[in-house]
């Protein structure tokens, strides 16, 4: 199996907090890990440093199998797009290119067929022409999962991307990961507040806590862990 993330002793702080400290975790290719955690336990702050937004104070993060933080395909948490925003869906999604695209002008016939593709696995082809501040919800997270979709060579990083989405929508955006991991061979790291559905669908928990020591490991032996019981009872 291809080591596609490592991070080694990683340190780092919020607002002049340290909110991790000596974190160590190995994701191969193919992984779905859902990371959980409580507020303010570093989740985002982690997320800040694999995408390279913010350097940790020391450890450190080799990317596996040729990776680069440009390669990575980021799904932001859920908020609804400006009234006034005036991209249509298929320049939305297409702007994923962009890491790709370079310093070239224009997107390549490759790149488009890439939007499309990924337009079409998500099943919103049929409103590439519409205005993206015409979509509801679940609609827009499809929409933004597409952008990731071309922005991602090897691994999709997804911050709660069911917040503000109603149960059946959810449930929708779930399944369509899932098929990402298992059918595309897609590796996911994904935050959630879901526990019940990150245990039933992850190959690996990543558990910060701001009061204890993080945990990494199977669904199964976070379930039987101490850490655990803070979430999911005894």
């Amino acid at each position: 199996m291809k080591k596609i993330l490592e991070c080694s002793e990683l340190a780092a702080s919020y607002d002049g907090r340290k909110v991790i400290s000596g974190l160590s975790f190995t994701i191969n290719e193919g992984d779905y890990v859902c990371i959980l955690g409580e507020n303010g336990s570093g989740k985002s702050t982690l997320i800040k440093c694999l995408l390279g937004i913010k350097a940790p104070e020391s450890g450190k993060i080799v990317m596996g199998d040729g990776l680069k933080q440009r390669d990575i395909g980021y799904l932001p948490q859920h908020t609804d797009l400006a009234k006034g925003f005036p991209a249509t869906v298929s320049e939305v999604v297409i702007s994923g290119c962009l890491g790709r695209r370079g310093l070239r002008p224009f997107y390549s016939s490759e790149e488009k067929k890439l939007a499309k593709r990924a337009m079409e696995r998500l099943g919103i082809a049929d409103l590439a022409g519409r205005s993206c501040r015409e979509l509801s919800g679940g609609q827009q997270q499809r929409m933004l999962l597409a952008r990731a979709m071309c922005a991602a060579k090897k691994l999709l990083l997804l911050d709660e991307p069911v917040t503000g989405l109603d149960p059946a929508a959810a449930a929708d955006m779930y399944d369509l990961i899932d098929e990402l991991n298992k059918k595309d061979g897609m590796t996911i790291i994904m935050v959630s507040h879901d526990v019940v559905k990150s245990l039933d669908s992850a190959s690996r928990i990543l558990c910060l806590c701001s009061s204890d020591h993080s945990f990494y490991g199977t669904p199964e032996e976070y379930a039987n862990s101490h850490i655990s019981s803070k979430f999911i009872g005894d």
